[in-house]
């Protein structure tokens, strides 16, 4: 624990004052005092708050962890890209066009957009549609009930995010500031992006697995489409059992296959390449993409759905970015990767442009048949592990969802001890494999599964465009003409495959839609009823006066000891303990309100994890338990209570008061927990019943409390419940 200077003021509430002014810890901005102070003692006595630094071993070790982790659905997208082209009777120009339009399909989104421009706007070494908005909720004062809250540490200081910069941008952050509309749009832009995600997860393996387990079909009429069926069940049930050993032992056994699986494809895209069709590189020239377009018009277009299958999974490079590092996905992608699927998709289209006939089952039928069923095999296990990149990324964004309270609190376990972004939820798990099973089971083939899988991508890759517009914009304070040519572009390009997705709605492109609805009511109802309960705290919250008057009540009874009372309020004195007091006529002579609080920033310091204060009654203190989105949320009882106490010695204003705090420690310590029941009123539209008695409630019920992440013995808790009315 890093020494503090005397002159430093302790940031956070020290009186009912500095907690009714937010002082820190709510979406006031920070006064420029205050700002110029914790700059100067980040500096002086912090270490900065960036990304662990790898060493080049770390980062390569990690490089090739991400094989197993994050490219297997990227990587497995030759099993159906090409097969899923919907073209009659194509000649070598068409194969050469298509061809063209995937290689620089490949090398537009995947490579240029993520590995070197979007992962750059990382939020503290993670990533995904959550951990940008994080990002610009430090800079941008968010009001909205819909958003979250703006909290900002010492430890945020140390970056760019108080400057004004250019004009442009402070217009356009004192645009989103002043406009509760576009903050509401953003935030619902942010959580429909993050619901795709989380769906992703599902989509993702019933599209992977069933693509590789149709190949089989083609060698035996006895092969009917049930046994594919039971078979892809049994693989994605055992698949999803597998995420509980965590990322780094799932990525250390799927990297081998992952490696091996980029190994073949090379050495059979290039023997295909010499066999059938030598010059198809030269369709890497864009010339052949504009021919192929001249040349078909209409039914060109209609195909660009299929082709723009070879990005999905690019997305889980950020997403998953959390995992790993930044250095380490850009090396693996860029140097093994990406050379690998294009020598892949070349092959195959050098094969097709001697046999056309068989561009609906053109991975298969372009492997030679010495190495067909070991490469059957190891196709199958691929698209098993393709399957973990948007698995793991679920989890990750689930966590973020957590953080920044836009989700009900599931159990969240880090399977790593030495990398934090590691993270398994069983709720989110089970829940994704239930869906991937229904949609295996329900649709039967991958044809209409592969297009709700092309729409779900396209649009969580054109809401990450605008963040990162904005993020350029309000926070980096890019060169406006940078911007546009970031913007423009890939929006144009991304416009145009969502076109061309969007005739697949009616075959399977509803299906993203529907389960991102699932998710989205789940999050819009937990944080619709979150806010609704804080805006009843704070409406109904005790003054010191009022507290002062009931504890003073000569029927009040004041046995010794401390009392930890747990709220969810940050700021002032929970109404819960009104109900508390003059239901039990009875409280601990020393009372310590605890609020948990995950921030939406990467870690908090050690120095910060407790921030005290006195609340202006005697034997009535404040502390607020920080963790940042990546820190592990555990603390034991016994210690929570030794360091909340000790932290309350230093700013004891004598000696006999911190020999009192020591006393009463001793004379028996009783961890209470506020239980508030939300409850619409009469008045209000069926709506609000909906979402408040019945959503609201159901998620309230049966999710986690923040206090489990203090592990307090049962035999000191005692629930307090209280019913509001809303």
């Amino acid at each position: 624990m890093s020494s503090v200077p005397e002159d430093h003021e302790v940031v956070g509430p020290k009186t009912e004052e500095d907690l009714e002014r937010g002082n820190g810890f709510t979406n006031q901005q920070p006064s420029e005092k205050d700002l110029e102070r914790d700059m100067n003692f980040q500096k002086k006595y912090q270490p900065q708050n960036k990304p662990k630094d790898y060493t080049p071993l770390q980062t390569l070790l990690l490089a090739y962890q991400s094989l197993g982790i994050v490219y297997g659905d990227i990587g497995t997208s030759p099993l159906y890209v090409l097969s899923s082209v919907e073209f009659k009777d194509p000649v070598e120009d068409d194969i050469l066009g298509i061809f063209s339009l995937i290689f620089w399909t490949l090398t537009l989104i995947p490579l240029i957009k993520y590995v070197f421009i979007v992962l750059r706007a990382d939020d503290n070494g993670e990533g995904g549609t959550f951990a940008l908005y994080s990002f610009l909720c430090r800079h941008i004062n968010f009001k909205t009930k819909l958003s979250i809250q703006n909290t900002r540490l010492a430890t945020d200081v140390s970056k760019r995010f108080y400057t004004e910069g250019s004009a442009i941008k402070s217009k356009t952050k004192h645009f989103i500031e002043s406009s509760p509309a576009v903050q509401n749009f953003l935030t619902f832009i942010v959580l429909l992006g993050t619901c795709m995600v989380i769906g992703d997860g599902a989509l993702t393996p019933a599209t992977s697995v069933l693509s590789a387990l149709q190949g089989i079909q083609s060698l035996s009429t006895k092969i009917t489409q049930n046994y594919i069926i039971m078979i892809a069940v049994v693989l994605l049930v055992i698949l999803f059992l597998f995420q509980r050993f965590g990322t780094s032992k799932v990525g250390f056994t799927f990297s081998p296959i992952m490696l091996l699986w980029f190994a073949t494809n090379t050495v059979i895209g290039i023997y295909n390449i010499f066999k059938y069709y030598p010059p198809i590189l030269k369709a890497l020239s864009p010339q052949y993409a504009f021919i192929f377009f001249s040349r078909n018009g209409r039914s060109g277009w209609t195909v660009l759905g299929a082709i723009f299958l070879c990005t999905t999974g690019g997305e889980a490079m950020f997403a998953d970015l959390g995992h790993f590092n930044k250095r380490a996905i850009q090396l693996s992608f860029s140097s093994f990767v990406y050379p690998a699927l294009v020598i892949t998709y070349a092959g195959e289209a050098a094969f097709l442009i001697k046999n056309p006939h068989e561009i609906h089952n053109a991975f298969y039928s372009a492997i030679p048949h010495l190495v067909y069923w070991p490469m059957f095999v190891i196709a199958t296990l691929a698209a098993i592990i393709a399957s973990q990149s948007m698995i793991s990324a679920s989890f990750s964004i689930v966590k973020q969802s957590l953080a920044l309270g836009c989700f009900p609190r599931v159990n969240m376990k880090h399977t790593s001890s030495k990398h934090e972004g590691q993270v398994y939820s069983p709720e989110i798990n089970y829940i994704l494999m239930i869906i991937c099973v229904a949609l295996v089971v329900g649709f039967r083939n991958g044809t209409e599964i592969g297009n709700a899988y092309g729409v779900v991508v396209i649009w969580v890759m054109i809401i990450t465009t605008c963040l990162v517009t904005l993020v350029m914009l309000v926070i980096w304070d890019t060169n406006i003409f940078l911007i546009i040519a970031f913007f423009v572009p890939f929006m144009v390009i991304e416009g145009i495959f969502m076109t061309s997705l969007l005739n697949k709605i009616p075959q399977g492109g509803w299906v993203p839609f529907a389960i991102s609805a699932f998710f989205l009511v789940i999050m819009l109802s937990w944080t619709t009823g979150r806010s609704r309960k804080s805006a009843y705290d704070m409406e109904r919250k005790l003054k010191s006066v009022e507290l002062e008057e009931m504890l003073s009540k000569p029927s009040l009874h004041r046995p010794p000891g401390i009392c930890f009372f747990f709220t969810d309020l940050v700021n002032g004195i929970p109404p819960i303990i009104r109900h508390y007091i003059q239901h039990t006529s009875s409280v601990r002579k020393t009372m310590i309100i605890v609020t948990i609080r995950t921030l939406p920033i990467k870690s908090v310091l050690p120095e910060e994890r407790l921030d005290v204060g006195k609340l202006g009654v005697e034997g009535l203190y404040r502390c607020l338990v920080q963790f940042g989105y990546k820190d592990s949320m555990s603390m034991e009882g016994d210690d929570f209570v030794a360091s909340v106490v000790a932290k309350l010695a230093e700013i004891a204003e004598s000696t006999e008061e911190a020999k009192r705090l020591d006393v009463a420690v001793e004379e028996g310590v009783v961890f209470v927990t506020g239980r508030t029941i939300l409850k619409s009123k009469k008045t209000n539209g069926w709506f609000d019943h909906i979402i408040i008695d019945c959503l609201y409630r159901f998620f309230q019920k049966n999710c986690r409390s923040a206090v489990a992440s203090i592990e307090v013995p049962p035999g000191k808790t005692l629930q307090i419940g209280m019913l509001y009315e809303i």
